[in-house]
């Protein structure tokens, strides 16, 4: 049986949890529930997510490196240890100015 979500019970070091990939992003669910997810990723130089909305909030924690947040067009430049909170129904996107590894937390309105 796969395990979708990170062990209960037992500890863990975001940033050693996750490698980098050349030319790619790679995401790994620490939690996936109804109400939320939160959700590691590792974004090589270059990389992005593209502009697109969310139907609920959502923040990022940038836990090494460097990364571009655009929220309705605005950007915002994230260093480790910065966070933003990406309104509910925003447009936003995610760029790799440097390679970066980032905590992604969602909570879902009822």
């Amino acid at each position: 049986m796969t395990q979708i979500e990170f062990p209960k019970g037992l500890t863990f070091n975001f940033i050693k949890e996750i490698d980098y990939a050349e030319r790619a992003i790679i995401s790994k669910i620490v939690l996936k529930k109804e109400t939320g997810n939160v959700t590691l990723f590792s974004f090589d130089k270059g990389q992005n997510l593209s502009e697109h909305t969310a139907p609920f909030d959502a923040m990022v924690q940038v836990i090494e490196g460097t990364a571009e947040i655009l929220i309705d067009k605005q950007a915002f430049i994230l260093n480790q240890g910065e966070c933003i909170v990406m309104p509910a129904g925003i447009p936003h996107a995610v760029n790799a100015v440097e390679r970066f590894k980032m905590v992604l937390t969602m909570i879902k309105s009822k």
